[in-house]
Order: C-alpha cells, then structure tokens, then sequence
C-alpha cells in the first residue's frame, strides 16, 4: 500500500473480504520472512503446527470455529513482532478420501484389475450415499488413486478460497499433502527409522476389524455406541452338574477356549483348575481365574471366546489359551470349525453356522441350544455398549491377522512415562485437557496398529521375500534404502529383484497394505517444517511453538504426534498446545455429520461477513462448547454490529483534521487524558489475556471499553472537536485519533477486514503488521483522576435517564440541571462541565453535595404536549 485511502462516504462490510485479501495476497503481507528469521534466531519466530483439514467433502461450521482461534494467535502474534510459521496442509489420504471418490465418481477399488490409461467414471458428482458397492464399477488400484487426486485437488481448491474469505493469515506459499512426495518420503523414511530402532515391527495377532471396510482398525478410531443385545443363560456341562454363564454372543460357542471367573469368588474356587464341556460342541475347555472377570455380572463366570471382545483378547494373551478364531474378514462363520471340535454331532451343528453373517449364526445357535435343553429360559432384552470403527456402521469384529505396529508406551513403561512427563512440559490451554491426554496414555492397552487394508494412503516399504515353495518368510522383510525413498512395493521391485521375480517362488511379494493417515499427520511437524527436504527451515521454525486442535482428537492426532517426536528427536514437537471445544446445535447436540445437523459456512460468511462469523468464534473460550443456531444467530449478528459501529466510529474520528504528528502533550482535557488512561489498562489486560491464549477475554475487554468509548466519550467530545482548533478542540482530536489506532490494532486479530479498511484511511501500511499497541503509546504520566471519564459517563446517563423519565427527546434543551453527588465524584465532573453541557445541550449546569450520584434536579426548556407526544 503505497498511500492512504479515502474515507468513503457510506463505509460498509460488503466486499471487503475481496478487496482485502487481494491486497495481502499482492503484498506478500502474511509471507514467512524466512531470511530475516534465521538472522533473527529462534526467539523472533513463532511457529504453528496448523491442523491440515480432511480434503474430502466440504467443511463445516466447526472448521470455522477452530480456525479462527488459531488466526487470532497467528495475527496477534505477527503483531508482537514475530516471524510467524503459519502454514495449512491437506489431510487427504485416508478412508474419508476413498469414501468420497467412491460416492463421487460411482467406482470401487478392485486390485486385481489391469490399469486403464483412458478410464472415464460412470458420473462425477453424484453423493451416490444409496447405492451399494456392487452397483460401483470395479476399477484398478491406480485408476482408484488417479480418482482420489484428482477430487482432493478440487476440493482443496474449495477450502483454500474459504479460508482466504474468512481471512486466515496463513502463508499460501508453504502448503503440503498428505499424499504428495514429500509426505511419501518423510513417512516412509521415519518408519524405515521406527523399523531400524525396533520401534516398529509386524505380528501376527487378533485385531480389530471393520467388516464393512475390510481394514484393521486402531484403538485411537473405535468409539462405544449403545446398542440392543439379550443375555442367554446357558449351561456347560460339568462334572457335577450343569454350570451356567450368560452372554450376549452365543454365536462364539464354537470359539470358546476356557470358563473364567474372579479368584476370589468363592462360588467357583472348586472349580478352578478342572475341565467343563461346551453346549452344542462337546469341547472340553478349562476353568480358570483372572482378575478381570466380574463377581457381580451375569452369573460371576463368563466364557472366553476367540474373540469377542477386547477382554477376551487379554484373557487369551494372559492365560496363554489356545487361538479358535470362527469369524473371517467379511464378518461370516469360517467354512471349516476348528480343530477342537471333533465329535460329528459339533461338526453337525457347526455345519449349520458355515458362511452366516453373525446375526444369522447367532439366532441359529439360541435355537439348536433350546432343543438341547442348554438354554434356560429367554433371553433377556438389554441396552449395551458396542465397539465402532468411529466412520464404520457395523460392530467391529477380532480377528487374526499379520499387521504392523509401532511401541507407544502400552507395553512400555519407561517409555509412557516419558510421554507423561513430555506432556507435562507442554504448556496447554485450557489445562485441564492435559488431564485427558494423560489419561488416554495411562488407558492404552495394546501398541499403535499402524498397517491399514486400503488403497489411497503412504505405501508401507517393505516386500518380502518367497522361499522355494513360494510362501512369504515374513520374518525377513525386504526394505529399501533412505535414498531411494519413496516407493510403492505395489509397483516396485525390491531391491535386488527384478519385477519378473514377483509372486514367483524364490521371488519375492510385495506389502499391499497402507499406513493408518495417522502415521502420516503424526509428522505435520515434520512435513510443514521441511524435515527431509529443507533441513535449515526445520531447525529454524522446529520445536513448534503452537499446535492448535479440536479436544476430540486428543488421542489420535496429538498423542501420535508427540510420540513420533519423541521416538524421533526425544523432545516435544510444540511448547503449547491450544484446545478448541465442540460446536453444538441448540440442543445442545455436537455438530457431526454422521447426526445430519452439520451446517455448512459458505452462506453464513456471505450473508453475514467475515468479520462478524470471527466474532462469533473469538467469544468462545478454548476447550470450551460453541451453540450455533443459523437460524437466530446472535453472536455473529452482534459481531457485525461491531464491526460496522467501528467503520463509523472511524469515519467519524478521520472528519477532524488531525495535527501532522500525534503528540500526547497535546492532550490537555482531564476527560481525554482520563479516557487515555483507561485505553492503556485495557491494552494491558487485553494483551495479558492474549499472550495467555485468553482470545475471548481479550475480545470481551476491547468491545466493552470500545462501547464506553462511542456511547460516552465521543458524544461528549464531540461538540469540542467540532469547535474552533484551540488547545481544547486539539486535545480531543489527539486523543479520538490516538485511541482510534490503539483500537483498530486490539481489534484487528478478531475483525481483519474492518480494521484494514479503517486503518487504510490514515495509514500506508497493514495495519496487521503494525506494532501491537503499548500501554505507554496512549497515556503520559498524568495526574488527573483515572476515573473522570466513568463519572461523567455516569453523569451523562443520569441527564439521559431525567430526559426519558420526562419523556422527552434527548436533543430537548434544558435550561438548567442540578448534579449531586461525593465531592470527589463533584470534581472530575466539573473538569468536563463543558463537555458534558454540551452533549446535555444545557444552559446552567449547577453541583450540589450528596451521598451518591444523581440529577436532582433538571429543568426542560420546552416539555412536548400529549399531542407532540
């Protein structure tokens, strides 16, 4: 900007994001400086591990919401005279991404099918949310991938333009993927170093599965949903009798390994140590004890199944019981019933479960059970949680697989309490979310399952080789070497092999499956900050100073996140971590789009302005829930009111003609040093709730001084500034134009846009990265009465109340007033009688002594008739 604006005649929030954002897009005005930051060092710089949002769809209120706590920090501390790191990322690898391209383009992934160097989808844009995955048209896996970055490029497009509309400060010119080379490498190389540390490694192991994706799910994605079930009494048969358990899956008979029962419940310390034989399939299975089972559920003794829950998974580990796994990938009864069923009335009975869907198996089993006489009554309805895969709709199943995980501290104590202690080091805010952090580490039961049966996602670099018979000696991984990084073992020889050698014994096979998005998003650090490719910008920006995210996510992306940097480097990846809270509807139900009440931000921004939506998300505190009704928005309505009051207040302030330089000796009036004296202490304390990641306290203390500031002050100086230009009407226009600059700057993190505009009437530069006010710019060591201006605000309210009271107009003339009140009280008002008689429109403006404040007397010179009334 090489010179001021005008001021125009009607100012207005209508286009301002457009204009604006052009301008610092044309200006470089939110560009890291990254030459004047490594000159600086890294005190001058403040860097911010922005949350990359899931390219896959569009985004919603809460994004919103969350992102403008995050501008807030950025801007203020720009400001403040830092270089700030603020750059965004796409999360678009993933299951959300394949979701999307599925519904979009009305394809599926097959693997098996040969590549189409001309494909062309069946349709683009259709949500397709009815249609089943057979009527999608099967494509290969590289068609598949050709899809999904060719929508997430799109979207991405989409959600850039409604971050630049909201007006996000982030530096465009630093942007990664999650799915671009760069995140390939960086991946693939800290899980190559994960592998040589032997913090990463494969087995074999039961597994919690979504049938409905065919993919292994971690213990970070589940989520409990309550779900109708019954209770089936039914006995084994024992030695002396009938022993009774009852469980909601009787399906899993077949797979049961063992009868378990708490070591001090007395009713089964006989048994422990001796043999029963299941219902149905006469297996003989032992009684044993284990502190997890539960004296007080059910009958006291429980089976154990394989598996039918993570329980189970526990007891089968702990108790070292034999592995009868009955259910496969696709959540059907396995065609062959395990070994241990060998009497052909079992293997009669298990034929009649062979390829049933589990609901099916399971009413199957309650009536083969009811003809036996093993099932003692009727079930008994209940209400009960159930493992999801948190983007899933069926329960999740267990089951035995070969998968990749990485140590985060379940098994390892020494490593989780260094998790513990790196996070107490973290400063967060609010500080209670540490709590659940903490708490989430403490739960873990089993390592980070890492590997995921997908197809758009960082391929895992490992092959293996196939020995003479051409089986996988999966305990001899192939890897490849850091330089020849990334790879894609799909497509990709290993090393030493060429691709004829694929599938042949001898050969080698390689790995199909994809990291968990998580392994890649765990490295946003990394990403953002160049670790692989751009070394100096990492140790330049690296530790972070912020990570901003939603409380949700606690357990995936930050704990991973910190993990990752503590396997990598041993420190923490930030020194803060902000929290936002949930966005509610006015049930107080969480926005989400699996509830339907999602509301989308595009029409807010345009029909409200920017700065008005800001508002609206600046007045909520970090870690604390958002309401949001599009149908009476109150907060953003109040916003814009703002926003406008402060175009006006600066167009009114810029019709006074100025002195060439602001000196604040010119500031001579009690009631304009009084008001400069209260703008310092809210600079003060809005700058302490700042740098305490306080943005709703800061806002809160800015807007109502601001309003004091436009109901009180500006109408009593008014008249004076219009006057003749002597010491008084100097005095004023200093003070308005001093206090008009100290706002516009406490306002400019909330409102960007408005503060730009006004700014841009007086000032050549952007007013986002003028210096953040100082209490010492706007007050000078005066000795008048801090209080004046609250007093004679009282005053003035006091005048106002008598005029209505008398149903009079406010521009009524009044011949004389009489103000009582303390002495001291008495004083500061005389030191701005003039002003105050003048906004009064007052002729005599008399002072008496009382005990508290009040008009006690005022004379109208003309009281309206009931017909002017």
């Amino acid at each position: 900007m090489t010179a001021a604006n005008p001021v125009p005649d009607k100012p207005a929030l209508e286009g301002l994001e457009a204009v604006w954002g052009d301008r610092w897009q044309q200006d470089g005005t939110f560009v890291f400086d990254r030459d004047g930051a490594v000159a600086a060092g890294r005190d001058a710089i403040y860097s911010i591990d922005t949350p990359p949002p899931t390219a896959s769809g569009s985004l919603h209120i809460g994004h919103v919401f969350s992102y403008t706590h995050t501008d807030i920090v950025a801007r203020f501390q720009r400001m403040r005279g830092k270089r700030v790191f603020y750059p965004m990322g796409w999360d678009d690898n993933g299951l959300p991404t394949e979701r999307r391209v599925q519904n979009y383009y009305g394809v599926r992934c097959d693997p098996t099918l040969p590549y189409e160097p001309d494909f062309v989808p069946p349709f683009e844009g259709g949500d397709n949310k009815s249609s089943k995955a057979a009527d999608q048209k099967p494509i290969s896996r590289r068609n598949f991938i050709e899809l999904c970055e060719r929508l997430t490029v799109e979207d991405e497009k989409q959600f850039e333009a409604l971050w630049r509309t909201l007006g996000l400060s982030v530096d465009w010119s630093q942007t990664y993927r999650t799915i671009g080379r760069e995140a390939l490498h960086t991946s693939q190389l800290a899980f190559l170093r994960n592998v040589a540390r032997g913090e990463a490694y494969q087995a074999l192991a039961p597994t919690l599965w979504d049938i409905t994706f065919r993919t292994a799910v971690a213990q970070a994605e589940l989520e409990d949903r309550e779900q109708p079930s019954a209770y089936h009494r039914v006995g084994f048969h024992g030695a002396d009798g009938p022993i009774f358990i009852e469980t909601t899956r009787p399906e899993l008979l077949p797979a049961c390994v063992a009868l378990v029962a708490h070591p001090d419940d007395e009713r089964y310390q006989p048994l422990f140590g001796t043999t029963v034989r299941t219902p149905l399939f006469d297996v003989e299975v032992p009684v044993v004890a284990h502190h997890l089972a539960q004296p007080d559920k059910g009958t006291g003794i429980a089976m154990i199944c394989t598996f039918g829950d993570i329980t189970d998974v526990t007891w089968w580990r702990e108790l070292d019981l034999p592995n009868r796994a009955i259910i496969g990938f696709d959540g059907r009864i396995l065609p062959e019933p395990p070994a241990a069923i060998e009497g052909d009335t079992g293997r009669e009975a298990y034929a009649q479960l062979a390829g049933k869907t589990v609901f099916s198996a399971k009413q199957a089993v309650v009536d083969l059970l009811r003809a036996s006489g093993d099932l003692v009554g009727e079930p008994k309805p209940i209400q009960h949680p159930v493992k999801f895969f948190e983007k899933g709709d069926k329960p999740l199943e267990i089951v035995s697989t070969r998968q990749w995980y990485v140590k985060n501290g379940a098994r390892d104590e020494q490593l989780r309490e260094r998790l513990i202690e790196l996070g107490r080091g973290i400063d967060w805010h609010p500080d209670f979310m540490r709590v659940r952090y903490e708490n989430w580490v403490n739960g873990l039961t089993g390592d980070w399952l890492i590997s995921r049966q997908r197809f758009f996602g960082v391929p895992i670099p490992v092959w293996y080789p196939l020995d003479a018979d051409g089986n996988p000696v999966f305990d001899q991984p192939i890897l490849p070497s850091e330089e020849n990084l990334p790879v894609d073992p799909s497509s990709d020889p290993a090393p030493g092999f060429a691709e004829v050698q694929r599938g042949q014994a001898g050969g080698f096979i390689g790995e199909h499956d994809v990291m968990d998005t998580w392994m890649t998003s765990s490295l946003t650090p990394q990403l953002a900050g160049g670790w692989v490719d751009d070394p100096e910008l990492f140790r330049t920006v690296a530790p972070f100073d912020l990570r901003p995210q939603g409380q949700d996510i606690i357990r995936t992306w930050l704990f991973s996140t910190l993990l990752r940097s503590q396997l990598e480097d041993g420190v923490a990846p930030w020194t803060n971590a902000a929290i936002s809270g949930f966005i509610v509807d006015p049930d107080r139900k969480k926005m989400s789009k699996s509830k339907g009440n999602v509301v989308t931000p595009a029409d807010i921004l345009e029909r409200h302005g920017s700065d008005a939506v800001r508002y609206w998300a600046a007045s909520s505190r970090l870690g604390t829930d958002a309401s949001f009704d599009p149908q009476n928005p109150t907060q953003i309505k109040i916003g814009r009111r703002l926003a406008i009051k402060l175009l006006n207040a600066a167009k009114f302030i810029h019709g006074f003609d100025a002195p060439a330089s602001l000196d604040l000796a010119q500031v001579t009036s009690p009631l304009d040093r009084s008001m400069l004296q209260q703008l310092s202490v809210v600079v003060a304390d809005a700058t302490t709730a700042l740098d305490g990641y306080d943005h709703a306290r800061a806002l809160e203390i800015a807007e109502t001084f601001f309003w004091t500031f436009c109901d009180d002050y500006l109408e009593l100086v008014k008249e004076r500034a219009y006057g003749e230009p002597d010491a008084g009407q100097v005095s004023a226009v200093v003070a308005l134009r001093v206090a008009l600059s100290a706002f516009l700057r406490l306002f400019a993190p909330v409102l960007p846009f408005a503060s730009e505009e006004a700014w841009s009437w007086s000032e050549t530069g952007s007013v986002h990265v003028a210096p953040w006010p100082r209490p010492e710019e706007v007050t000078a060591d005066w000795v008048e009465a801090h209080s004046v201006l609250t007093v004679v605000g009282r005053a003035l309210t006091a005048i106002r109340g008598a005029k209505t009271a008398a149903k009079a107009s406010q521009r009524t003339p009044v011949d004389s007033a009489v103000i009582s009140g303390p002495a001291d009280e008495i004083a500061a008002i005389e030191s701005a009688a003039a002003d105050l008689a003048s906004v009064g429109r007052i002729a005599e403006l008399r002072f008496a002594s009382a005990e508290e404040l009040s008009v006690t007397d005022i004379l109208l010179t003309q009281v309206p008739s009931e017909e002017e009334r």
